[in-house]
């Protein structure tokens, strides 16, 4: 029998990979999950998918988290409809295409901003002020290894993690007066539709649902900044220490 935790989990980009694999973390430990994605399909899969897995109830909104409208509503209703509260909030939609620069259009660059970048301030900031006044509660933030490094044909996406990777630092600043957590994952390769169509190697790729319980356990030990797989954070620390940028591989 699932032990029910009533932690009301509220998660972006919840239709596969990553997300879907956190969402399915929480819950096996009875959570309230919040599910959003575009795919709507998708989405009502992973609902009773989460729901076989002891979640004590799930609810799905497809959403563009770039709209501001929407995502302000959502969070409104998903404080009223999760009994007036919220634990954990999860940033993790994101896209990572190439920059396409050789095309002269800035159109695809610009979508990577805008969906990782404002993506993440569209899903945090309307719950902040409930975690203010219920004074807890955990914003995760999904960054990347790639907010350290310097990846050829991938500057956008580079780009969008440093600035979530950033906004991060400073939120928690901010917040930890408050007892509301903020956490930053820095992700490597994780096995999922973005890395499925990769036709380049990559070193230390782990599997999802692997990663997803080492996640949740980082959230849960209110870990600031969180890379993973480990095997990243010495050549991180080193590429530091030395004041070199780190080649992509």
């Amino acid at each position: 029998m699932t032990m029910k935790s009533n932690q009301k989990v509220f998660i972006t980009g919840a239709s596969s990979g990553i997300g879907a694999a956190i969402a399915a973390e929480y819950a096996s430990q009875g959570a309230i999950l919040g599910l959003v994605a575009r795919r709507e399909a998708k989405l009502e899969a992973i609902k009773n998918e989460c729901l076989a897995l002891g979640a004590e109830d799930v609810k799905t909104y497809s959403l563009d988290v770039t709209d501001l409208d929407q995502s302000m509503s959502t969070a409104k209703d998903f404080i009223a409809w999760a009994k007036e509260g919220i634990d954990i909030v999860v940033a993790n939609a994101g896209v990572a295409f190439s920059d396409h620069l050789s095309s002269g259009d800035p159109t695809q660059i610009n979508q990577t901003l805008l969906i990782n970048i404002l993506g993440v301030t569209n899903t945090v900031i309307p719950f902040v002020p409930t975690m203010k006044s219920q004074k807890k509660g955990a914003i995760v933030i999904m960054s990347s290894i790639a907010s350290f490094t310097a990846p050829a044909y991938f500057g956008g996406y580079s780009a969008s993690k440093v600035a979530v990777r950033r906004l991060g630092d400073g939120w928690r600043a901010t917040l930890q007066k408050h007892n509301v957590q903020v956490t930053t994952i820095c992700p490597g390769y994780i096995k999922s539709e973005m890395t499925d169509i990769n036709d380049f190697k990559m070193p230390f790729l782990m599997e999802t649902d692997v990663a997803a319980k080492k996640m949740v356990q980082a959230i849960k030990s209110r870990k600031k900044t969180y890379i993973l797989p480990w095997q990243w954070r010495p050549v991180i620390a080193i590429s530091r220490l030395f004041g070199r940028k780190l080649k992509s591989i």
